[in-house]
């Protein structure tokens, strides 16, 4: 069954679950701000506002909130104390352009994707200069802090996620019609990516953020479009509908 949490919000994104906390958070990004629901109370507030028009979140192996921000153009860490931890704002000394989605690997390394939506517009962001040549999918190396491009390839990658085993990369590609869901086996030991194949054709659908299940199901968010297109689709590892 499905259950609503909450209402009244501008546009839901990168929502990050807190078990030993037992809250949820997510992005309201064109408010500007994060919230927190309170599985024990079921109270809805404020996280944090302003949040630099953050999109995607995810939390790091030790716990820790990483979130992509817009505003800002930059990949960010929230401390246990609260603080700020800058962890990718430009590559080659040009800045990012407006990092969206993220996904933290086994190893502690950050791969997250940078489609220019923050910068386009005043809805989610503002507008802006994009200073790289093209919408990457970047790596950043927890022990080094090094921020490698893994895909430059792709036109406008958003949601991102590994497989349970690590062996697969999913992307999403949101600047072709139709959208499609890429994968890319993870090769040298996870330092790269290889062979990157369309795994499912979103036809008029509109697939963004996506994660795996224990069994390597992808549970995608499916939206912006009619209604009877709009939900959460559930893929096979082998790019089979399953569920709705």
């Amino acid at each position: 069954t499905v259950e609503r949490l909450g209402t009244g919000f501008r546009w839901a994104e990168g929502p990050v679950w807190f078990g030993d906390t037992r809250m949820l958070l997510w992005s309201d990004i064109p408010n500007n701000r994060m919230m927190r629901w309170d599985e024990e109370t079921g109270a809805i507030s404020v996280f944090r506002a302003p949040a630099d028009y953050a999109n995607g979140n995810t939390r790091d192996r030790q716990g820790r909130l990483i979130t992509c921000e817009h505003g800002t153009r930059r990949v960010t860490r929230t401390e246990y104390d609260g603080s700020i931890t800058v962890l990718a704002d430009r590559i080659d000394g040009k800045r990012l352009n407006s990092p969206n989605d993220v996904v933290v690997k086994s190893d502690g390394s950050i791969w997250f994707t940078d489609p220019p939506y923050g910068i386009i517009g005043y809805y989610e962001g503002a507008i802006a200069k994009q200073e790289t040549a093209s919408n990457n999918v970047y790596r950043v190396d927890c022990q080094t802090g090094a921020v490698t491009i893994m895909i430059d390839s792709m036109d406008r990658p958003n949601g991102i996620a590994f497989s349970p085993d690590e062996s697969l990369l999913y992307v999403v590609e949101s600047g072709k019609s139709p959208r499609s869901i890429m994968a890319f086996d993870v090769v040298d030991g996870g330092k790269r990516v290889a062979n990157g194949r369309k795994l499912i054709d979103a036809g008029p659908g509109t697939p963004d953020g996506f994660r795996c299940d224990i069994d390597g199901n992808l549970w995608c968010g499916w939206g912006m479009g009619a209604d009877e297109l709009d939900g959460v689709m559930i893929f096979t590892p082998t790019g089979k509908l399953i569920g709705r």
